[in-house]
């Protein structure tokens, strides 16, 4: 006998609204300067884009550059140390606290997430902080998971899923490219005539 599996009423689940820690017209004032000042693709000045965050309430050290098409949920909850770099199209959707160290890097297209949902539950939003050490080094296309502690000086190499601890000064990713198959099932090995295909 094959079990129906359930579903969650989503129409029931709990808002996000409560991890806000801001009035309605701050979140919406918000929406609108990320669109204008710091998610939109213009190359204008990092200084304009930290300007923007702190007079938000990011905490943003010296020297820090914010590369375009950054998206930044609750600036009110980001705190960045000095020199550090944020890269294109980085989205740090911090619905609880994100900490970056001094001198690190979180580069293109990498999502930074404080926040999941209950999902055996009731989809109640969960949230937790997010520590990024002095001296990390969060390269492309990353994936950093609520909860998580990236280390000082420690590297996460390019399409990793960071959920939990990394190490002071330790490389961590995923394995490297690994042969699996042939991709032609005779023998492996392409003739002429199938590349031209």
């Amino acid at each position: 006998m094959v079990s129906t599996p359930r579903v969650i009423d989503l129409s029931a689940a709990p808002g996000s609204g409560e991890t806000w820690d801001a009035p309605a017209w701050k979140v919406y004032a918000w929406g609108l300067v990320e669109l204008l000042l710091v998610s939109n693709p213009w190359q204008i000045s990092s200084r304009l884009r930290r300007a923007a965050l702190v007079a938000f309430g990011a905490r943003i050290g010296d020297g820090v550059l914010l590369r375009p098409r950054l998206r930044v949920r609750f600036p009110w909850k980001l705190t960045i140390g000095d020199r550090s770099w944020i890269g294109e199209d980085v989205w740090l959707h911090n619905q609880d606290q994100l900490t970056i160290g001094s001198d690190a890097v979180v580069s293109q297209g990498t999502f930074v997430t404080t926040g999941s949902h209950a999902h055996r539950r009731d989809m109640a939003l969960i949230t937790s902080p997010v520590v990024i050490g002095d001296g990390a080094w969060v390269t492309a296309r990353c994936v950093v998971l609520g909860g998580s502690r990236i280390g000082v000086s420690a590297l996460v190499t390019p399409n990793t899923v960071v959920s939990g601890e990394v190490p002071d000064g330790m490389v961590y990713g995923t394995a490297a490219g690994t042969v699996l198959r042939p991709r032609f099932a005779e023998d492996g090995v392409p003739t002429h005539s199938a590349l031209r295909r």
